[in-house]
């Protein structure tokens, strides 16, 4: 009996993939099967960055098929293809960058930065292009996590473009380049609003997959202009298990859904905390708080991360977890997290067509 088509799609059927939870049938990931003779081979493309899942996931799908009567060898290969997709409406593109994840939080505190970090640093493990902007002007924090000497300034081209500078393969953007690290941003909110949008236009991005914004905390007016002016594909929500940051993480909920903007899903930072010396698990900021926020508006909880001086010391040491403990647990956590949100990403709607970016004159 020769093998057929269906009989593969069939396999591939009874597997899901955990980013997607659909099977990759069912998900369109499959590009190709080739039957000949006893041999099939599967080409796969997912639409997220998956660099540290691929080949084992290839395997599980291809000793799958070799179950199959009169299959005597599979060949499945996975390949990870990020295309840009659509934004709000009426907001350009932004020239180089595919997709745009912003990171909020309603308050600050809840460990926003450090995630933002580790999130960026996970999908550039996982092989994209990845760029962090620090939006967060009061308290720019990515220069430190990244590890970026005191005083570094970027090098600016043609008058008029900012080149990031790079760290740990990730390119970097922050307001506090350009300024001291002493001197408090003591500015109103329509000179902060317009800085951000300078910072975020007249960056000299390199083909990025993904550019992460670290946001400032709070639903106010630099968010909603970040919002309304830049081409956001999706936001992640941190917060803390506490009612108080839960209270004020629903708010932030609430605004993306205003403008239009899916949220991928909710971290849930400082969840509990394990005594280094006896190991008792202890939750100090109340328990399951993130998973509540998370039923409530029908998204997804995408991590529940411990209160860890490893994850606080790594990143005040210039090298988050993911790339200072890259086995670790939490480090793994964070992968996890950074293929879910590709993968929402890849679900959230309409792919462009990125040639050059509408640029659209308005009145106001």
């Amino acid at each position: 009996m020769p093998v057929t088509r269906e009989a593969v799609e069939a396999v591939l059927r009874q597997y899901t993939d955990p980013h997607l939870n659909q099977d990759p049938v069912s998900a369109g990931c499959v590009r190709s099967i080739e039957i000949q003779g006893e041999r099939v081979s599967v080409q796969l493309e997912l639409g997220y960055a998956a660099g540290l899942f691929r080949s084992g996931w290839a395997q599980t799908l291809a000793m799958a098929i070799e179950q199959l009567d009169g299959v005597s060898r599979a060949d499945v290969q996975v390949d990870c293809v990020i295309k840009p997709h659509k934004a709000q409406d009426q907001v350009p593109a932004l020239a180089n960058v595919k997709n745009i994840i912003a990171v909020a939080s309603g308050k600050g505190g809840v460990g926003k930065s450090t995630t933002a970090a580790n999130l960026a640093l996970a999908l550039a493990r996982e092989g994209a292009r990845v760029g962090v902007l620090d939006a967060d002007i009061y308290g720019p924090s990515q220069g430190i996590m990244f590890g970026i000497p005191e005083g570094t300034k970027p090098e600016i081209r043609d008058q008029k473009w900012f080149l990031p500078l790079e760290a740990h393969g990730v390119q970097l953007m922050s307001m506090a380049f350009l300024s001291d690290d002493k001197t408090p941003m003591v500015w109103r909110g329509p000179m902060v609003s317009g800085a951000l949008l300078q910072l975020i236009t007249q960056t000299a991005w390199k083909d990025l997959d993904y550019l992460v914004v670290d946001m400032p905390p709070g639903t106010g007016d630099i968010q909603l202009t970040l919002a309304q002016k830049v081409p956001v594909t999706g936001s992640v929500i941190v917060t803390t298990p506490q009612d108080l940051a839960l209270l004020d993480a629903k708010k932030g909920v609430e605004m993306f859904r205003k403008v239009n903007i899916p949220v991928l899903g909710v971290v849930e930072n400082m969840a509990v905390h394990i005594c280094s010396n006896c190991g008792h698990a202890e939750h100090l900021f109340g328990e399951g708080g993130g998973e509540r926020l998370a039923d409530e508006y029908n998204v997804d909880l995408l991590a529940s991360l411990p209160l860890s001086m490893a994850i606080r010391s790594q990143a005040d040491a210039g090298k988050p977890t993911t790339i200072a403990d890259p086995e670790s647990q939490i480090a793994m956590i964070y992968q996890e997290v950074a293929r879910t949100v590709g993968a929402r990403i890849s679900q959230s709607g309409q792919i462009i067509a990125q040639s050059m970016p509408n640029i659209v004159v308005s009145d106001d």
